[in-house]
């Protein structure tokens, strides 16, 4: 059994540097408040709820939902690194489809700790011990810098300019469009514009990549109501948004054979689960309007841009200097600054990314509004490995 499944409202709150938040589940009720107030529907309308964050206890989830309702509704919580988000979203999407219930909740929050993600649990083998295997025999392994993350990417930064020859000023070209974008968010973290030259000599962290090439650690909630047809015709809901389309894909055998940084980092998921996206609606990549995706770092942009398909393999330089990734050229990719600028507190980015597009299809971005965007991709990875892309569509 399979339906159309809408997006009834989406509602999120102003991301904030660590320390400056309120608590996760004071933050997760009020994101759950604005995407009920966007749907125009009370919380007794729920009839599932999932919950998407990194750093918590147990039952966080129930925590930030009983803060906006208490109806006995199942409510799952979700840990699937950064796309923990999206992939609350894929089980709300899920459920709905099937026909299980007719309205669900996705939200996602994180309050994040200064400084770089560290493994929370050194008294156990590190769930991503296979993949650094492969960065020690590519790359190495600096036991000195405590984000395996950052090495991860500049890894990938590296390999990305051996084999196609491109300078790093390619990636600060990314950072400084991400600024110019968030300029336009009130929702965003860092909206001062940035110059290449700024972005080059910021702190150097690894790689080849400085501290305006990573996003980073931000406190957040966003959440998604969908819904079926039928529930939105029976309570006059004209939400103007559907889910067209939705694949989560996890790592293959090749992540840990192929010693290729590229797919360490989750190239290879994205390529394959977007390929499975645009066959299954008959959609070509070039058609779409609008991105959201998962600019982590600079480099993964780049590499995100390829994976989705948006250029040919090696094609992102000129893409780039031909302004083609924003306003003005063939898509706009990242109109709401991206993690980098917007902020990225994991469970909460796949719900910000969802809320974006959804008011850019709705044609309510205010300033930071895509002309004529009828399909919107999202794109939310978490390594380890998960992503998740999704593509919404503009109905009557």
């Amino acid at each position: 059994m399979s339906r159309k499944v809408l997006v009834a409202g989406v509602g999120m709150i102003p991301f904030t540097k660590p320390g400056r938040s309120e608590h996760y589940y004071e933050m997760g009720a009020k994101a759950i408040a604005n995407a009920l107030a966007d749907a125009g529907i009370g919380f007794e309308k729920i009839g599932q709820a999932y919950a998407g964050y990194v750093y918590g206890d147990s039952t966080s989830g129930q925590r930030a939902i009983y803060g906006a309702g208490m109806t006995g509704i199942p409510v799952v919580n979700v840990n699937n690194n950064c796309a923990s988000g999206s992939s609350a979203l894929w089980l709300a999407r899920q459920a709905v489809e099937s026909g299980v219930v007719e309205c669900a909740l996705a939200v996602g929050f994180e309050q994040m700790q200064p400084g770089a993600l560290v493994n929370h649990w050194g008294d156990r083998p590190a769930p991503m011990e296979r993949h650094a295997e492969v960065l020690d025999r590519t790359y190495g392994i600096d036991p000195a810098n405590p984000s395996m993350a950052m090495q991860y990417f500049g890894a990938a930064a590296q390999e990305y300019s051996k084999r196609y020859g491109v300078s790093p000023d390619l990636f600060a070209k990314i950072s400084v469009k991400s600024r110019k974008h968030a300029a336009n968010n009130p929702y965003a973290v860092f909206r001062e514009p940035v110059t290449e030259q700024e972005v080059l000599e910021s702190k150097a962290l690894y790689g080849g990549l400085t501290r305006l090439q990573a996003c980073p650690p931000t406190c957040g909630a966003g959440a998604a109501i969908i819904c079926s047809e039928d529930f939105a015709r029976a309570h006059g809901l004209t939400p103007g948004v559907a889910i067209a389309a939705q694949e989560l894909v996890t790592d293959f055998p090749s992540v840990f054979t192929d010693d290729d940084v590229f797919k360490v980092v989750g190239a290879d998921i994205t390529r394959v689960a977007s390929q499975r996206i645009y066959e299954k609606v008959g959609v070509d990549p070039r058609d779409i309007q609008v991105v959201e995706l998962h600019d982590c770092f600079s480099v993964n942009e780049v590499l995100s841009y390829e994976a989705l398909g948006l250029v040919e393999e090696g094609c992102s330089e000129k893409f780039i200097l031909d302004g083609d990734n924003t306003y003005g050229g063939r898509v706009v990719v990242n109109p709401s600054g991206g993690l980098l600028s917007k902020g990225h507190p994991l469970g909460a980015t796949g719900l910000a990314q969802c809320a974006e597009l959804v008011w850019q299809l709705r044609g309510t971005a205010d300033a930071r509004q895509v002309d004529g965007a009828k399909l919107a991709l999202q794109h939310n990875l978490g390594l380890g490995g998960a992503g998740v892309i999704t593509l919404y569509e503009k109905v009557a």
